[in-house]
């Protein structure tokens, strides 16, 4: 027999590889569920990691569009920061929702303080109802603050043109032609995602690394149902990375994994406006 002792041990971690990959999200609450928060712990362990979470701000918001948002005190998100960093060994972290500058600059500060392996920002300014979650002066502290510590960047064509001052992209080529703005933002790595070229039969995002552009496209899928699709495919990125995955591998996995969670959207039937994507579709088909 072994003894209590002998067991824990044996359970202890031999190598990297067997450390429970744990990923943070810092964003706000979606009390719908479909995007924010929910959304990022939902994908993350769909994904096979383990997600803890920072709450930035509680939103009332359906699947119809956000009516209401409430900050948290920034002392409270500094001190769930500083409760998960000190106790989690957090592989990576997925920034989303951060309502104004105060909280993008303690959020970058803390960035820097315990300097997580991987950062993936979703830079969350327009929601898909088309509520701005954004003012300027954020957009630019958000550019010069916390924007250049990321490994990668995820905007769709509406936040990219915030970011850049572009006009909103009305096809690849106008995809292209802000490659060198989002570059000088000056991110690792941007995944600029084309979702919103609705008359393209393709969905093609553009992965920009410093001296390369790798173009990854599906089929465009026929759903209204695509709430949180950004919170999911972010979180999802962070999750592949914390597993110990390159950029360029865990971006793919984690667009074939969107792809397949907006497939299986319209499984659900939730709420009156854009529903949800199916998360947890490959649980779906297990347990009956």
């Amino acid at each position: 027999m072994l003894t209590r002792k002998e067991l824990s041990m044996s359970h202890a971690p031999s190598s990297h590889h067997t450390v429970t990959p744990i990923v943070l999200t810092i964003a706000g609450s979606d009390s719908s569920g479909g995007a924010g928060i929910q959304a990022d712990i939902k994908a993350i362990s769909a994904t096979g990691s383990y997600a803890c979470s920072v709450i930035t701000a509680i939103t009332a918001q359906n699947t119809q569009g956000v009516s209401s948002i409430l900050p948290i005190p920034l002392d409270m998100v500094e001190q769930q920061l500083d409760a998960v960093f000190t106790d989690l060994n957090i592989q990576a972290v997925k920034i989303g929702m951060l309502a104004d500058s105060d909280i993008i600059h303690l959020v970058a500060a803390k960035i820097r303080q315990y300097q997580p392996q991987y950062l993936v920002i979703d830079p969350v300014m327009v929601a898909t109802s088309g509520d701005i979650l954004l003012q300027q002066h954020a957009i630019t502290t958000l550019k010069t603050e916390l924007l250049p510590l990321a490994d990668i960047i995820t905007p769709n064509l509406p936040e990219a043109a915030a970011l850049t001052g572009h006009d909103i992209p009305q096809s690849i080529d106008g995809m292209q032609a802000m490659i060198s703005a989002l570059r000088a933002i000056n991110p690792h790595a941007v995944l600029l995602k084309g979702g919103h070229l609705e008359n393209d039969s393709n969905s093609t995002d553009l992965l920009i690394l410093a001296s390369d552009v790798i173009e990854l496209t599906t089929p465009r899928i026929n759903t209204r149902n695509t709430h949180g699709t950004g919170c999911t495919l972010s979180s999802a990125i962070a999750s592949y990375l914390a597993q110990g995955n390159t950029l360029e591998h865990a971006t793919t996995l984690a667009k074939r994994y969107i792809t397949a969670a907006i497939t299986a959207a319209d499984e659900l039937t939730i709420g009156q406006g854009h529903g949800p994507v199916n998360h947890f579709f490959a649980g779906h088909h297990h347990v009956r």
